[in-house]
């Protein structure tokens, strides 16, 4: 009983719901569950609880907008793939909008890793004068099964070259009004004036490298770099991915490899090789097998653990009409 004078228990602090065993969702036990039409439930295995806490993590909230740099020094290592994997496994999980940006001068080849839609490129969301809403920017853009939206680069070498660190701040002011998760696929070089616009915005880094020793000396050698450029805060906040984007064992010892760049970055994650995304076409992230699946799964909490970082400075919103922070009034057709 409750003593005179002592306020008694509220309906909150009761525990009145009997709580009900999720459905699993794999294994014997889905078996199970399924054949006896749902009366024997088995609950989740520990692979399911663990699923479940991945994407939860995955489901973070997002403040404003969250810029993800990918990266690598080195060609062939997967930089693309990574991207779309990344970004697929955002946009599947997640029920706000992602979208990846091709900011490679080199005839970048992300726009056909998606169903292509559109021939559309940044280019021309640049020089559209009508952009007030999400339907404007989504004629620009193509849209793979998972949900996650691609914006192709310009497939003209001379145009594309002429991709400045301008017209990359200016895009990304556009895209920042409507996607919660904005991705980048940056090139192989970090001298060309995107890169230094594509670094001062981002959020946090996914360096991409092999398990080999060049791809090893590559990656350190970018960090080096950035370390050396001012983005110390962004080297800290970098995940490295070790992609296997060919078939074989690596004869490099990968847990030393972890331990390498675990003493410089926030997280390592190994993506084994997948036949699918070897393929160089279209991804599909139906089709990639079940342990690249829940590789790209924990990349992509990796990646969202730092979603509640508040010390970033956040670019101010674009506004149609207004001027981009530190830049010139943006006028349609001035490119």
């Amino acid at each position: 009983m409750t003593a005179p004078g002592q306020p008694g228990h509220s309906v909150n602090d009761l525990n009145l719901l009997k709580r009900a065993r999720k459905s699993p969702r794999s294994g014997w036990r889905k078996a199970v569950h399924k054949v006896s039409g749902g009366a024997i439930n088995p609950g989740e295995s520990a692979a399911d609880v663990v699923h479940r806490d991945l994407s939860e993590r995955v489901n973070q909230p997002v403040r404003g907008d969250y810029r993800i740099a990918i990266l690598s020094l080195k060609g062939g290592v997967g930089k693309t793939t990574t991207t779309v994997g990344l970004g697929s496994t955002f946009a599947s999980q997640r029920g706000d909008r992602v979208i990846a940006i091709d900011a490679n001068p080199d005839l970048g080849t992300l726009a056909h890793r998606v169903p292509r839609q559109t021939r559309s490129t940044v280019r021309n969301l640049l020089e559209d004068p009508s952009i007030t809403r999400y339907s404007d920017v989504r004629a620009h853009t193509s849209q793979a099964p998972s949900r996650l939206e691609v914006l192709a680069s310009e497939q003209d070498p001379a145009v594309s070259e002429a991709f400045s660190e301008a017209d990359y701040r200016k895009a990304i002011g556009i895209l920042q009004s409507f996607y919660n998760i904005i991705l980048t696929d940056c090139g192989t070089g970090l001298m060309h004036s995107a890169m230094s616009g594509v670094l001062d915005m981002a959020s946090s880094l996914v360096l991409v490298t092999s398990p080999a020793i060049d791809g090893a000396r590559s990656a350190s050698a970018t960090l080096d770099w950035l370390d050396h450029h001012g983005y110390s805060k962004l080297v800290e906040r970098t995940v490295v991915v070790v992609n296997a984007s060919r078939r074989g064992a690596s004869t490099v010892d990968l847990d030393q490899l972890r331990k390498l760049f675990l003493d410089r970055t926030r997280a390592v994650q190994i993506v084994p090789f997948d036949d699918h995304l070897a393929e160089g076409a279209e991804i599909d992230l139906e089709l990639v097998s079940k342990p690249t699946r829940r590789a790209l799964l924990e990349l992509a909490a990796m990646v969202a653990d730092d979603f509640g970082y508040h010390g970033q400075q956040q670019p101010q919103p674009f506004q149609p009409g207004q001027p981009y922070p530190g830049q010139q009034q943006y006028q349609p057709g001035q490119f």
